[in-house]
């Protein structure tokens, strides 16, 4: 079995279904010649040509209102931005258009809008946001957000499958981080399902993401003071797997939710809510949020570390807990 980066299996995940469905195609900024700002689709063009691999201008209302367009005639578009801090300038599009879709019409619209998001890699406030939050509070859109390369590469071949729209979060901070086996063969990951990523009884963490790495380090920290924590990695965030949210509080009675988005509005207090409607009578302390600040992302090297959740954060919130 192959090993491959969080980066090389999106871009697998991606070929395959260009190999598998002529319907498939890729448009977004430099992403032909230049092979993408990450080089995801580096050696695109050279395989589909052209007419499949689309250079675009940088305008990200455009590239989604020619997506949105392209799936309405029964194509699968796979759009890419160079950082999703600028979804924003196709917000409209996305929220007001895409995601109506089926509502208005009955139709599918089967199209991926995808790129990277996150921070710790010292981008600053425009490159290194988390808004995937801005997109769960739309019905009609499906909210991706991998940390691993087999899921990563099983969650996009699922999204262009999908006859949603789907917007798909890479975080760039694991892009060339992470490597695992990857299968050769054929495989999905189904949207809207969560994965136990590390068995525990005595508290859980659900997270996703580059979060996911933060978990299980601050978790085998904890195992050697006898602290086994379950760590949830939900995978998808819309739709949000509830029954594996309820069943690992219903194990463990306590429950942290870490997320790398600022903390008001972010999707840990939207979990809260499903934790307290469904599992209330199970918990056996106070739901805990960590997160980032309500602040941009600063640029400054030693300013972004003290924004973003860490190791130390977890561990020192979990000890608090188990003590509860």
């Amino acid at each position: 079995m192959p090993q491959l980066t969080y980066l090389e299996a999106i871009r697998q995940g991606i070929w395959e279904e260009m190999e598998r469905d002529p319907a498939v195609f890729c448009l977004g900024e430099d992403i032909g010649i230049y092979g993408g700002a990450f080089k995801v689709t580096d050696g695109f063009i050279d395989r589909f040509g052209s007419e499949r691999v689309i250079d675009t201008p940088i305008a990200e209302s455009a590239i989604v209102g020619a997506a949105f367009g392209a799936s309405l005639t029964g194509m699968r578009p796979v759009a890419e931005f160079q950082f999703m801090d600028f979804i924003g300038c196709a917000f409209n599009q996305i929220v007001n258009m895409v995601a109506k879709a089926h509502y208005r019409w009955g139709a599918p619209a089967p199209l991926v809008i995808r790129g990277p998001s996150g921070g710790n890699v010292h981008g600053g406030p425009f490159h290194s946001q988390n808004p995937e939050a801005w997109f769960v509070h739309a019905p009609g859109l499906k909210v991706v957000c991998p940390a691993s390369a087999y899921d990563a590469k099983g969650l996009i071949k699922a999204s262009i499958r999908d006859n949603n729209p789907v917007i798909f979060f890479e975080h760039k901070y694991l892009y060339r981080r992470i490597k695992e086996d990857v299968p050769s063969e054929d495989y999905i990951v189904p949207l809207g399902k969560a994965r136990v990523a590390r068995e525990g009884r005595e508290l859980s963490i659900i997270t996703y993401a580059a979060m996911l790495h933060v978990a299980l380090e601050a978790a085998a920290i904890l195992a050697r003071e006898g602290i086994e924590l379950e760590v949830l990695d939900l995978r998808t965030l819309s739709p949000l797997d509830r029954d594996a949210i309820a069943q690992t509080v219903r194990k463990t009675n306590k429950v942290i939710l870490l997320h790398e988005d600022v903390r008001t509005g972010g999707i840990a207090g939207e979990i809260a809510a499903v934790i307290n409607e469904e599992v209330f009578e199970d918990l056996d302390g106070p739901i805990v949020r960590i997160t980032a600040q309500d602040s941009p992302v600063p640029f400054s090297p030693p300013q972004e570390e003290f924004f973003l959740p860490k190791v130390s954060d977890v561990v020192r919130e979990a000890r608090r807990l188990h003590a509860y």
